[in-house]
């Protein structure tokens, strides 16, 4: 065996800490961002927090009025003292939206049990049953497990449960489907005649649209059926499902376009955001002993690197916007509707970087219009079809015009998707009927059969 050595020279990308980095910082939304930067904040030396200042609410200066101003209106409207003990209250009074937060299924039921049953066996055996009811309101153990486990008979746990099936919302504490809408219906007066001969024997039937059937099992006309269902379809399968643990999660977000002059400018959503830069502390160290000095050294090198991708992803995510509302001026004024075909690429090109710059610019980020809050990635439809004159159509507009076609259709006759996509095509929209069946099922809308009316 012989052997050699030999050189040879090749180009490699190397993905270096720093590079990974931005590209970690330009994917992050303008929450995450703030997180990231309040952790860097904690953990880095080298760096100064400058937390944002909070700009004045000029609409309520104007509005608001003085203790003498409210003391003079309280004494012409005949009430002296009223008025600047209004004035001194409101003063001292803070108010923070969404501190409260929404208590919990399994913590109202509790509530209402405690209310009814005095501390006891079957308050004790009440909070069991409670405890296993589930975020849709239905209870996930049987009656023979739940009075094994706290040794009692099955008759008293039934007797808890029927109580516990008379609390709010309405519904609850159900073990089935038909057990959850049967409570409501007798609690609401309708569980009678043939809406509970619906409800008892052809709720199968009801999912699947087979009104015949139902019709001639129960020995009555399509309308009647349709009417119970009609009738049922108005309980809620899922009582528990309005009820959460916690806050509502709001969306922040990144930007906003407005209307300035007649044209639309972006506006990024950064003035909350902290602003950091590198601490005078540290900024001269030669007095330092040389590994003190090595340490800050790469802490403000650090420091320097975060500063330059957070500016970089501000100046990408800048020119991304500007470029995708000039692009989609259409969707901003009358929303979805307006939307054309547009590929990430078209972007890229358009701004000057790479095609995946351009998808991790838009990733978790969204831009409010006037119209709404959109996700920045709902700007870029796919192109569908060609319409008569050659324009490329996108996916939200098909859709638009398949919800006008089925909300303006005959309930008597209403549009199957043969026809839906004839009807399609005649306005210049040329897709097949299982591109039409996918688009209405996702409008949410039933078959032609399901839908009509009798």
């Amino acid at each position: 065996m012989e052997q050699s050595l030999s050189m040879s020279l090749r180009q490699k990308l190397a993905m270096t800490a720093q590079m990974q980095q931005a590209i970690r910082i330009l994917q992050l939304s303008a929450q995450d961002l703030q997180a990231l930067v309040e952790t860097e904040y904690l953990e880095n030396p080298a760096l100064e927090m400058e937390e944002p200042a909070e700009a004045p609410d000029r609409e309520a200066e104007e509005g608001r009025y003085s203790l003498e101003e409210i003391r003079e209106l309280a004494s012409y409207l005949g009430d002296e003292e009223r008025g600047p003990r209004s004035a001194q209250e409101a003063a001292g009074r803070s108010f923070e939206a969404g501190s409260a937060l929404r208590p919990s299924l399994e913590d109202e039921l509790r509530e209402q049990a405690a209310f009814v049953f005095p501390p006891g066996q079957d308050r004790q055996l009440a909070f069991f049953l409670i405890g296993s009811v589930d975020d849709c309101g239905y209870l996930q153990c049987s009656l023979a497990d739940a009075a094994r486990e706290l040794r009692v008979e099955e008759a008293a746990a039934a007797r808890v449960l029927a109580v516990l099936q008379g609390f709010e919302p309405s519904g609850v504490c159900a073990r089935s489907l038909r057990e959850c809408l049967v409570i409501q219906a007798r609690q609401q007066g309708i569980y009678e005649g043939l809406t509970a001969a619906v409800l008892d024997k052809h709720l199968d039937q009801v999912a699947q649209g087979q009104w015949k059937e139902i019709a001639g099992a129960e020995k009555c006309t399509l309308a009647e059926v349709q009417l119970a269902v009609d009738m049922i379809r108005r309980l809620n399968p899922k009582p528990g499902a309005s009820y959460g643990a916690g806050s509502p999660d709001y969306i922040l977000p990144d930007a906003a376009v407005r209307k300035v002059n007649g044209e639309y400018q972006v506006f990024l959503n950064d003035g909350a955001m902290p602003r950091l830069h590198i601490s005078s502390m540290y900024k001269d160290s030669r007095s330092l002993e040389p590994a003190a000095q090595e340490y800050l050294a790469q802490r403000m090198n650090s420091a320097l690197w975060l500063l330059k991708s957070i500016e970089q992803r501000r100046h990408t995510l800048l020119k991304v916007i500007q470029e995708i509302v000039r692009r989609q001026t259409e969707a901003i004024e009358i929303g979805p509707a307006g939307l054309h075909p547009l590929l990430m690429r078209e972007v890229a090109e358009a701004v000057g970087v790479h095609e995946s710059t351009v998808s991790r610019a838009v990733a978790n980020k969204y831009l409010e219009t006037p119209r709404g809050i959109f996700a920045l990635k709902k700007f870029f439809p796919a192109k569908l079809a060609a319409g008569q004159d050659g324009e490329e159509l996108a996916a939200q507009q098909v859709r638009e015009k398949m919800k006008q076609l089925i909300q303006g259709e005959n309930p008597r006759k209403p549009l199957s998707d043969q026809q839906l996509t004839e009807q399609l095509a005649r306005q210049g929209m040329k897709l097949s009927r299982r591109t039409v069946m996918k688009y209405r099922e996702q409008l949410g809308y039933a078959s032609s059969v399901k839908r009509k009316r009798y």
